[in-house]
């Protein structure tokens, strides 16, 4: 199984949820069955680290994020992944724009995927702090219940 996690420039949620989840992923043992990676629509940032911000959340917690470069969302990734999850419906609406016709994945919005109530994972880049553990308290949530969900899936 191949997740992909998709947001705007892939310096903050979409590797945030690309740490947090390969960790839950092998937290679990299942390195072996999952792969996990991240990318954004935009290539302003292709090839830079995440956001010192998120980075800094993020290790707070525990999770690491330093060997994780931005790119960008590519059409073969159509191919490459079994499931897409968008961060936010902007980021679906250009996904579904990419799509090709023969793709075989599925694409989804990522917190409605794993049955949140919130539907979109928020951009915290113009905020504070505080907008980046939120980002961290939704991806180690809905991290947790797609794991189940693709568990129950091998």
């Amino acid at each position: 199984m191949k997740v992909l996690f998709v947001c705007l420039g892939n310096i903050c949620r979409s590797p945030t949820a690309e740490g947090v989840f390969r960790h839950q992923v092998r937290a679990a043992g299942l390195q072996d069955e999952i792969e996990v990676d991240s990318a954004g629509t935009g290539d302003w940032h292709v090839g830079k680290a995440p956001d010192s911000r998120t980075a800094r959340a993020a290790r707070q917690r525990g999770y690491a994020l330093d060997d994780l470069r931005a790119r960008q969302f590519e059409v073969a990734d159509f191919q490459r992944f079994d499931l897409i999850l968008a961060m936010d419906r902007s980021n679906l609406r250009d996904l579904q724009a990419l799509r090709p016709a023969t793709s075989r994945a599925e694409l989804d919005l990522f917190l409605r995927r794993c049955g949140q109530a919130e539907q979109e994972v928020p951009d915290p880049y113009y905020g504070g702090a505080d907008g980046f553990d939120q980002v961290l308290d939704l991806i180690e949530c809905a991290g947790a219940a797609l794991l189940a969900d693709l568990r129950a899936q091998l």
